[in-house]
């Protein structure tokens, strides 16, 4: 099974945000989830990282980015990321290994609710660099809304 993209206009109609359904393969022995770079989201991976021992209460994210793209992965519990494009905001509990939120550029996100033992697997389509963020919601709301 390839992985497929579910919905089309984004979640809650954030744009540049969708849930990927992964190749999955699973037997007696378990499961398998699959990410080919380039093949699964239309991007190559760069980078991976993961978020793990997080303590509860824990939010992470609180940006945005201006050109990375990205695949987040709930390899282990469950979390909630909320998506706002300047325009449109919704929240998606990820809680199978098996789906990961695509997020793109120009949408800012927060991951919270993590559950104990919780695993966020992110898959990156840039080298980390600090000036494709925003860490300002005000200025993220100015440019992605061309207002001054």
């Amino acid at each position: 099974m390839v992985a497929s993209i579910t919905g089309g206009t984004g979640i809650g109609g954030v744009r540049s945000c969708r849930l990927v359904d992964l190749e999955q393969h699973k037997d007696e022995r378990g499961s398998l989830s699959v990410v080919e770079s380039e093949r699964t989201v239309g991007f190559s991976v760069r980078r991976v990282y993961y978020l793990h021992d997080l303590q509860p209460g824990t939010s992470r994210g609180g940006h945005a980015h201006r050109s990375l793209e990205q695949l987040i992965i709930a390899a282990h519990g469950a979390f909630t990321i909320t998506v706002d494009d300047g325009f449109h905001r919704a929240s998606h509990q990820l809680l199978q290994p098996g789906v990961g939120m695509y997020v793109g550029p120009m949408v800012w996100r927060n991951l919270s609710d993590f559950t104990e033992g919780a695993v966020c697997l992110v898959l990156a389509s840039c080298h980390y660099d600090e000036s494709d963020y925003y860490r300002d919601y005000d200025a993220f709301l100015r440019d992605t809304r061309g207002t001054s």
